[in-house]
């Protein structure tokens, strides 16, 4: 068994901190690295290149709405051109930010409200994949399994990454539950562990309802905002070693 951690990273802006990269970094094998629209300024991308090149992470792309107030969690209806656009814009931000420190983009990750807008919107999932054709279409994506995202990024000839997440619950259909519920956001880190490690060596998650979710994720993540996330990550790489399972970096 082998699976990728990544975590998103890169997330303060000027005097606000958000989360510890740091340590995380010292965790996950890909780091979803903000370009500046729902979050980061250009010094922090920076330094967040700057350690993934130092620690052997792989730097991916994390593109979203262009929404700082709302930290990217508000859906928004972008023109499709104004989309794509958007999304070809922060992927050469992040390209030439990271190539400053001797690092590449490795693959590319919508964040927040438009990761989940594109589950199921087949106009603004199009819009989004056709920034990264425009701008990598080496590059391979994140997505949710069964999202349209992911779907018509195959059908265009991009390299698919399926993603699960850790400390997220699930709704029966495979989408994620509105941070808006209660019970969507998961802390413990021996539940998010055991859950992982179910995701890992069966390929199912348990829905919040009791129902089975297939999965079969390439990569799973951890909410680098979230207040358990080092710990979280910590807890992951000790029971998944414990367990035979190989982390790996899926990109580079």
């Amino acid at each position: 068994m082998r699976i990728d951690l990544n975590a998103d990273c890169g997330e303060s802006y000027g005097a606000w901190r958000l989360g510890d990269d740091d340590a995380l970094l010292d965790v996950v094998t890909s780091a979803n690295v903000a370009c500046g629209f729902h979050a980061g300024d250009p010094t922090t991308l920076r330094e967040t290149c700057a350690a993934a090149v130092a620690k052997g992470v792989a730097i991916g792309a994390q593109v979203g709405y262009a929404d700082l107030r709302g930290f990217g969690r508000r859906s928004m209806d972008v023109p499709a051109a104004d989309l794509t656009a958007d999304v070809i814009y922060q992927i050469g931000a992040l390209q030439a930010i990271a190539r400053s420190v001797r690092g590449t983009v490795d693959y590319v990750k919508p964040h927040g409200a438009l990761y989940n807008r594109i589950v199921a919107d087949e106009a603004q999932a199009a819009a989004v994949v056709e920034g990264v054709l425009a701008a990598a279409p080496d590059l391979p994506v994140l997505g949710l399994p069964g999202s349209a995202f992911l779907r018509i990024a195959a059908e265009r000839g991009l390299a698919v990454v399926r993603e699960a997440f850790a400390d997220r619950a699930y709704l029966p259909d495979g989408a994620l539950v509105p941070r808006s519920r209660e019970g969507a956001v998961l802390h413990d880190p021996d539940e998010i562990a055991a859950r992982v490690l179910r995701m890992v060596g069966d390929g199912t998650v348990e829905a919040i309802d009791g129902t089975e979710v297939e999965l079969a994720p390439d990569s799973v993540c951890v909410h680098g905002d979230n207040p358990s996330a080092v710990a979280v990550a910590q807890r992951l790489r000790t029971v998944l070693d414990g367990a035979g399972v190989t982390i790996a970096r899926f990109a580079g």
